[in-house]
């Protein structure tokens, strides 16, 4: 009792000098799904402000817990940070960060909390609007402002200010302010590198405003930028001297002439061959090498920066495997209709069932919320669905039965409760991931899904049995591997190890990408498994089951090259993946008449590289122009604008 009481002794003396001035509450959402809130409160002691903030949400059924005391002066002059917790499922921090100096940088770690981001644009509207601010870790701050919006909150209304951040996460952030200067929202990615956001309670209404607005006003951003990259042609693109690759497979053909006419290829051919226009504008490749524009099948398009990063590397089209519907909608009419910088996105909507383990704002719990599902998706001019995995198998296969209906495929993660084998007996087309679905299947009955698994045996009767039932279900496998590569090498070897493309990213991307990796006695085990997946891989490609490359991210824009080189690593030939990222996804995807191919009518989609990919599957790196859509860009000022070097 007497404890107690001295706690409430110590809090009625401390209210004597500290007072509160402001509190609230932010709603937390993940691809729009509310998962947590966080609460701030501002206290005046003096000339000292404390910002205290408690921040929760749970991620697939994972708790992420995290807390922060920001010491400022009453000008929002910053002294000194201290945060501790976790920042996404697989990320923790636990640091002081101090401000001292007379032009102290922030004290600012990570996207989170929203209300240290708060404090951040205060202190750089009382102090001048400087055109950048140093942080206490490294990099500078920018802030600008992007206009306000009119937001109807329970039917009336509002105005609030609009800001974008850069330099805190890769890529642009978009918040919100009310007049007061009080945070309503705000739209970011979390330490997965997705989709986040969080909305002060009261205007809870605007969510899916913000969300829309956000991905159009950094598409218009990075649009306006586009026009010093490169100049819009006009007339046709001749592009001369290289050897061109078609991916058909067709031998090579050198002193090539391909031209361009608009978005469309006029004429193909050697030298000897082509007539070239008088008034052409001729770009001579000479020494080079020409393929089709590359696929990346497994794309997470998360942030307006993957557009013009996706360029960079020769990915002209990408196959969006589930996103928020508010944010992808709005970037593909963005770069369809010219007002964005991207590849082709080509879009899978995903649709999860109920349970801890569930993500994203669209559900289906029952048969009939799967039908209507697809139909929004069909509506809404989407390509594919893609299933999830908390869905119960009824709700999957009316989900097939109803795509199948309007002409659509269903691909994606294989529902907890099912095996590879009985997703696609109830209509799965494709199945992404190798690793946790594919390589089960082929061990057998009973195999683990997750974790280290035994490598595969590809003359044991299972694995037989396992190729030739996809084979002949015309299974389309996604398989990942550059990221099961990522995730299982040994925490103690460096990531440029494997992938020197880690060595060209975004600062704020260096550090999470180097903090992955197993414990490294348990890496020879992966490393094991990991070869003989490769080889199962190459074997189902041989026997006629259709590869695809594709990412999931891992290291953006570099892992889509990392992805082939493994498909050869484990015996395809470096034509053969290649066709996993032209030819063979255009046909998965039904647009094999206009794309994928170098080829007389088809979509003008083309890199030029500088050295040949199919005597070293290494050379796909090489990229250093992209032909998108007809248009002409070097690749190195792409990079540069998203904060990449070349």
């Amino acid at each position: 009792m007497t404890r107690r009481i001295g706690f409430v002794l110590l809090a009625w003396v401390g209210s004597l000098t500290a007072a509160t001035v402001e509190s609230g509450t932010f709603r937390l959402h993940k691809f729009e799904q509310a998962i947590g809130e966080e609460k701030y409160d501002i206290t005046q002691d003096g000339d000292a402000l404390t910002i205290v903030c408690t921040f929760h949400f749970r991620d697939r059924g994972m708790p992420v817990d995290l807390s922060s005391t920001l010491h400022l002066k009453p000008d929002y002059t910053p002294v000194r940070l201290q945060i501790k917790g976790k920042t996404s499922r697989f990320s923790t921090i636990d640091t002081t960060l101090n401000a001292a100096g007379n032009s102290p940088a922030f004290p600012i770690a990570t996207y989170a909390p929203i209300s240290v981001q708060m404090a951040l644009v205060r202190y750089w509207t009382q102090h001048g609007r400087p055109a950048s601010i140093a942080r206490v870790n490294g990099g500078a701050l920018t802030i600008e402002p992007r206009g306000s919006d009119a937001v109807t909150i329970k039917g009336q209304s509002l105005n609030a200010s609009r800001y974008t951040v850069r330099g805190l996460i890769w890529g642009r952030e978009t918040l919100w302010f009310d007049a007061g200067m009080r945070l309503v929202a705000a739209v970011t990615v979390d330490d997965e590198m997705d989709h986040f956001e969080a909305v002060r309670e009261d205007w809870e209404d605007g969510l899916a405003f913000f969300v829309r607005r956000a991905a159009e006003d950094n598409m218009q951003a990075l649009a306006d930028l586009s026009g010093s990259i490169s100049q819009k042609q006009t007339g046709v693109l001749a592009i001369t001297g290289a050897t061109l690759i078609d991916a058909t497979g067709q031998p090579p053909l050198p002193d090539s002439i391909v031209l361009v006419d608009g978005r469309r290829i006029i004429a193909i051919g050697s030298r000897r061959k082509i007539k070239i226009p008088p008034h052409a504008t001729k770009f001579d490749a000479t020494g080079k090498f020409v393929l089709p524009g590359l696929w990346d099948t497994h794309a997470h398009f998360e942030q307006v920066e993957w557009g013009p990063l996706y360029l960079a590397a020769g990915i002209t089209t990408v196959r969006d495997c589930g996103n928020e519907f508010d944010f992808i909608t709005a970037a593909r009419s963005a770069i369809d209709s010219g007002r964005g910088l991207g590849p082709k996105l080509l879009l899978g909507g995903i649709v999860d069932g109920d349970g801890p383990m569930a993500i994203g704002l669209i559900r289906a719990a029952n048969a009939e919320q799967g039908r209507e599902v697809v139909n929004k998706y069909r509506e809404a001019g989407f390509d594919q669905i893609k299933v999830y995995s908390s869905l119960k198998p009824d709700v999957l296969k009316a989900i097939t039965d109803e795509a199948h209906k309007h002409g659509l495929t269903a691909y994606g993660h294989v529902p907890f409760a099912m095996t590879a084998f009985e997703g696609v007996d109830d209509g799965m087309d494709g199945i992404e991931h190798f690793d946790s679905y594919i390589h089960p299947a082929l061990l057998g009955s009973g195999a683990q899904r997750f974790g280290v698994k035994p490598p595969i045996d590809l003359q044991s009767e299972a694995a037989r049995k396992g190729i030739e039932f996809f084979r002949s279900h015309h299974t389309v496998i996604g398989p990942t591997m550059a990221l099961v590569e990522w995730i299982g090498h040994a925490r103690n070897t460096p990531v440029s190890d494997f992938e020197p493309g880690i060595n060209h990213v975004a600062p704020e991307l260096r550090d999470a990408l180097e903090h992955s990796g197993m414990p490294p006695a348990m890496a020879p085990r992966y490393a094991e498994v990991l070869k003989t997946d490769l080889q199962a891989i190459a074997a189902m490609r041989h026997a006629g089951i259709p590869i695809i490359a594709g990412t999931d991210q891992a290291v953006p824009g570099y892992s889509l090259y990392r992805e082939l080189e493994l498909y050869v690593q484990g015996g395809m030939t470096p034509l053969e993946a290649i066709q996993t990222a032209t030819t063979v996804p255009a046909r998965v995807m039904k647009r094999d008449s206009e794309m994928g191919s170098v080829e007389h009518g088809k979509r003008a989609d083309l890199i030029i590289l500088d050295a040949d990919p199919l005597t070293d599957i290494h050379n796909i790196r090489t990229v250093r122009y992209v032909v998108a859509n007809g248009r002409l860009f070097e690749s190195a000022p792409l990079w540069r604008a998203v904060g990449f070097t070349p």
